[in-house]
C-alpha cells in the first residue's frame, strides 16, 4: 500500500475544501493510505515535507502553487521520497511541464498511476541559506512582472494576469550591464533579462525556450534577452518563441552550464520559479537527481523543447 502525506495551501487559488476532498477520495479509492495537513504560513511546507520524510511515507503531495510546491521539495532533496504534484496555484509551471491535468481530481488520478523518476534542481544559495527551483530563476524583466502582479488579479484571472503586467511593462523594458560566469568563463552582456532554465517551458506548453532543455541532463540553461524599447521587446519575444539557435540571434543568445553567477549594474530583481528571490548578484548551480517527481504513465522521459 503507497503511503502518502498531502500537503495542501488554503491560499492557493484552486484549493476549495470541495477540491481536497476530491483529491483525497481519490488516493484512497485508489488504495492509498494519505493524510492531508495543510499550511499556515511561510516555510510550513518544507517542515510538513521534513514531517512526511521522518514518518516514512512513500510519496509527498502537494496540492498547491509553484511556491509551496517547492518549499516541500527542498524538504525532500537527497531523499527517496517522491514528490507528487496536484496543481492548485496560478502559474503551475511544474505541473505544466510535467503535463499533469489543470484539473485536481484528473491531477490525483494521474498521481496514482505515476512513477517517481529522478528530477534535477536548481540552486541558488542565499544570506538565509540555499533556494531551490524546478523550472527557472531569472533576473530583470521577467522577476519585475512576477513581483509586479498582484495576489489579488492572480486569483481572479490567473495567468492573464501576468500577461497583463507584462504588456503594462513592456514599453519601459531596458538592457543594463550583465557579468555572467557559466563555470568559471566570465561574459559580458546587454541584457534585459537573464534566464537560468531547468525546464524547457515558462509558460507551458506555450512559451518554449532553447532546444534540449531537460530536468535530467545535469545543466542548466542561460537564455540572455536584449531591448530597449517595445518594438525590440516585440521582436525579442518572437526570437524566443521561434527558438533561435544555440550560440545566439537577434536579440535571445542562449549558453549552458552546472554552475552560473549572474551580476548586473544596477541591481535587478530576482525570481524562483515566480516567486521572489531576492536581488543580483546570485550564484545558481545544479543538483543532479536531487529530488524523485512523480511521472505520468505513457510520458516518454521529460518535457523538451
Amino acid at each position: 500500500m503507497t503511503r502518502a502525506l498531502v500537503i495542501t495551501n488554503p491560499a492557493a487559488a484552486r484549493t476549495a475544501p470541495l477540491a481536497v476532498n476530491a483529491v483525497m477520495s481519490t488516493l484512497r479509492a485508489a488504495g492509498w493510505e494519505a493524510e492531508v495537513l495543510a499550511t499556515g504560513g511561510p516555510g510550513d511546507a518544507r517542515r510538513l515535507a521534513e514531517y512526511g520524510v521522518a514518518e516514512g511515507v512513500d510519496v509527498v503531495a502537494v496540492f498547491g502553487g509553484d511556491g509551496t510546491t517547492m518549499q516541500a521539495a527542498a524538504g525532500l532533496v537527497g531523499t527517496d521520497i517522491a514528490l507528487g504534484v496536484i496543481p492548485g496555484g496560478t502559474g503551475n509551471l511544474l505541473a505544466g511541464n510535467l503535463r499533469i491535468p489543470a484539473s485536481p481530481a484528473r491531477a490525483a488520478k494521474a498521481l496514482v498511476t505515476a512513477r517517481p523518476q529522478p528530477f534535477d534542481l536548481g540552486r541558488m544559495e542565499r544570506p538565509d541559506g540555499p533556494q531551490y527551483f524546478a523550472v527557472a530563476c531569472g533576473a530583470g524583466y521577467d522577476a519585475r512582472v512576477m513581483a509586479g502582479t498582484l495576489s489579488e488579479h492572480k486569483r481572479r484571472w490567473g495567468m492573464a494576469a501576468y500577461v497583463a503586467t507584462t504588456l503594462r511593462l513592456i514599453a519601459d523594458i531596458r538592457s543594463t550591464v550583465h557579468v555572467i560566469t557559466i563555470d568559471g568563463v566570465e561574459y559580458e552582456a546587454n541584457a534585459a533579462m537573464v534566464l537560468v532554465a531547468n525546464c524547457g517551458e515558462v509558460i507551458p506548453p506555450f512559451v518554449r525556450l532553447g532546444p534540449g532543455i531537460t530536468p535530467d541532463d545535469g545543466l542548466l540553461d542561460v537564455v540572455v534577452m536584449r531591448a530597449n524599447s517595445f518594438s525590440q521587446s516585440v521582436r525579442a519575444v518572437w526570437d524566443l518563441l521561434r527558438i533561435a539557435p544555440v550560440g545566439g540571434a537577434g536579440y535571445v543568445a542562449y549558453a549552458r552550464g552546472r554552475e552560473v553567477r549572474v551580476e548586473s549594474d544596477p541591481i535587478q530583481p530576482v525570481q524562483l520559479d515566480g516567486e521572489p528571490g531576492g536581488e543580483t548578484p546570485f550564484t545558481v548551480s545544479i543538483v543532479p537527481g536531487a529530488i524523485q517527481v512523480m511521472m505520468p504513465t505513457g510520458r516518454r522521459g521529460m518535457v523538451q523543447s
